[in-house]
């Protein structure tokens, strides 16, 4: 297992401790407050290194079993690099509107992900059977259901883990994931609720060098956690090939020893002992013949 390091240097020169001004602040996030600097509030680093460590083992020991992650954040200044990073580890992601009912109205949004899947596929073809207008209509319809559901639509079940930027602005995402008991992953700035939070991440949720240091660290956590995926896979592969050949061997044993056993039981049939009947003709005919 190796998880990416990450010193306070770096979570300086991103920005991550810088949070909002001091009365736009939450008191639930006082325990992560270090100080306040011209009316703006400072983060903890010590704390959120220590918290940022522990949330990438959370999320390594998520993917290593086999487990897929959400990435949430709808924000500008996030959505871009959130779904860079979900289409890099090949994970899930929203990033341009949380619809209500995602995680706890799954087969309603299924329905929608079926839609979206059979209006690319019929306008991917040349000879749609439509009007022009009627594929204008579709390929709007398509648009706005690609922006919603695009970072979704190969999901197939609830995902084992969701990870978070603002959960201010993602409020519904979080009540949803707390609701399923999915386990959350966020960052939270000075100004949020960490209430429900499994692993809070304090630091600046605004910043684009803090996001992109954040997706970085998460992303190197997973690439890492997917290598010993596939190791796992080849280790199953090699004891299934093993159990494969000793069937075989264990097969084979036992033909043999059918054949041993049907070429005993031959060799233990003796002639049968000629009845008495046989025996007074055969007396008969000698005393006939004399």
């Amino acid at each position: 297992m190796n998880i990416p390091n990450v010193t306070i240097k770096q979570l300086l020169e991103s920005g991550v401790h810088l949070g909002h001004k001091t009365f736009r602040w939450n008191p639930k996030m006082n325990k992560y407050i270090f100080g306040s600097k011209n009316s703006i509030h400072i983060i903890d680093l010590v704390q959120t290194l220590e918290l940022i460590k522990a949330a990438l083992l959370e999320i390594h020991k998520c993917i290593s079993s086999g487990g897929k992650i959400l990435f949430v954040s709808t924000k500008k200044q996030a959505a871009e690099t959130v779904s860079k990073l979900a289409t890099d580890t090949s994970q899930y992601y929203v990033t341009h509107r949380w619809l209500g009912g995602m995680l706890t109205n799954w087969k309603t949004i299924t329905n929608s992900i079926k839609r979206y899947k059979k209006l690319s596929i019929d306008l991917k073809k040349e000879n749609t059977g439509f009007t022009k207008k009627e594929n204008l209509k579709m390929g709007i319809q398509r648009d706005k259901l690609e922006r919603s559901l695009g970072g979704i639509a190969e999901m197939k079940k609830v995902p084992e883990m969701i990870f978070i930027i603002d959960v201010n602005v993602e409020s519904i995402a979080v009540k949803e994931a707390i609701k399923l008991n999915i386990p959350i992953v966020a960052v939270v700035d000075t100004n949020s609720d960490p209430t429900g939070i499994n692993f809070p991440i304090p630091g600046n949720d605004d910043a684009r060098r803090a996001i992109n240091l954040y997706s970085d660290l998460v992303r190197e956590t997973i690439l890492d956690a997917q290598k010993n995926i596939i190791l796992k896979k080849e280790d199953v592969d090699v004891e299934n090939k093993i159990k494969v050949e000793k069937s075989k061997i264990e097969n084979k044993e036992k033909k043999i020893e059918g054949k041993d056993k049907d070429k005993k039981k031959v060799a233990k049939v003796e002639k049968k002992p000629k009845s008495i009947f046989s025996k007074i003709k055969s007396l008969a005919q000698k005393k006939i013949s004399k």
